[in-house]
C-alpha cells in the first residue's frame, strides 16, 4: 500500500534544510547503489560520511518519529538512518528494487527493508520531470508531493524517478524495517487502527465497540510482529 504522509517538515525546516544542501559537497550517487541498479542510477548524493547528512538525518527521523499516520502505516521497528539526493537536468533513476538488507551506517547491524520512504524537499513547480513511479498490483503511480512530505511504499516494488527536464529535485529517502513483515497485513492492520480512531471521535473511548476492536488491533500484533 502507498501512503502520502503529509507535514513531515515544517515549511521553516525545508527552507534550513535547502539552505544547507544546495551549496554542500554532493558526490556520484552510484556509491549506494545495488549491481544491476547501479547501470541505471544518475543522481547525486550527500556522502554518508557527511557531518551534514548526519545532522539533517536526525531532524528527519525524530520527525517521522512523531509522525502519527507513518506510525499507523508503518509499524516501525527499525529505520535506516535517512540520506538526501539531488537530480539535475537530464537525470534520472530508472527501474530498480531496493536491496532486501542494508547496514545502518557505522555499524555491523542489518535491517530488513520492508518499506521505502521518500521525503520531498523542493516544491512541484521547481522542476520538470521527476516524479517517483511506483509499480504495484494496480498499475503505476506517479507521485511528486509538496515539500516536507513523504511517501511510505513497499520495498518489494518496482520503482524509477523519471528523467528531470527543467530545474533540480532535492529528497531525503530512507528505509523502514516493521513489526510486521507482510504488506497485507500492515494494511488490514492500518485500516481497523483507521476505523478505532474514527469510532474514538464519535463514541469516545468507553464506547465498548472502540474496546472490542482495541483489543483485536494489538491482539493481531502481538500475532504478526517480529521482535
Amino acid at each position: 500500500m502507498i501512503h502520502h504522509i503529509p507535514n513531515v517538515l515544517t515549511k521553516e525546516q525545508v527552507i534550513e534544510f535547502r539552505r544547507l544542501i544546495e551549496d554542500a559537497n554532493w558526490v556520484g550517487g552510484k556509491v549506494t547503489a545495488g549491481t544491476l541498479s547501479a547501470s541505471v542510477k544518475q543522481n547525486q548524493q550527500l556522502s554518508e560520511q557527511d557531518p551534514l547528512t548526519h545532522a539533517l538525518s536526525e531532524i528527519v527521523i525524530k520527525a517521522i518519529w512523531q509522525n502519527p499516520l507513518f506510525q499507523a502505516a508503518a509499524l516501525p521497528h527499525k529505520i535506516i538512518p535517512p540520506l538526501f539526493n539531488r537530480y539535475d537536468e537530464s537525470e534520472s533513476f530508472g527501474f530498480h528494487v531496493d536491496n532486501s538488507i542494508r547496514l545502518i551506517r557505522g555499524t555491523s547491524e542489518q535491517i530488513r527493508t520492508d518499506l521505502s520512504c521518500t521525503l520531498f524537499l523542493s516544491e512541484p513547480e521547481e522542476y520538470q520531470g521527476g516524479e517517483l513511479v511506483i509499480e504495484d498490483t494496480y498499475g503505476y503511480h506517479e507521485v511528486k508531493l509538496s515539500a516536507g512530505d513523504a511517501v511510505l511504499y513497499p520495498s518489494t516494488s518496482l520503482h524509477e524517478v523519471s528523467s528531470i527536464s527543467t530545474g533540480t529535485r532535492f529528497a531525503s529517502f530512507f528505509w523502514v524495517q516493521s513489526l510486521v513483515r507482510d504488506d497485507s497485513k500492515r494494511h488490514l492492520l492500518f485500516t481497523l487502527d483507521e476505523s478505532i480512531r474514527e469510532l474514538r471521535k464519535t463514541h469516545g473511548d468507553a464506547y465498548s465497540e472502540v474496546m472490542k476492536l482495541t483489543n483485536i488491533y494489538h491482539n493481531l500484533i502481538r500475532m504478526w510482529s517480529e521482535l
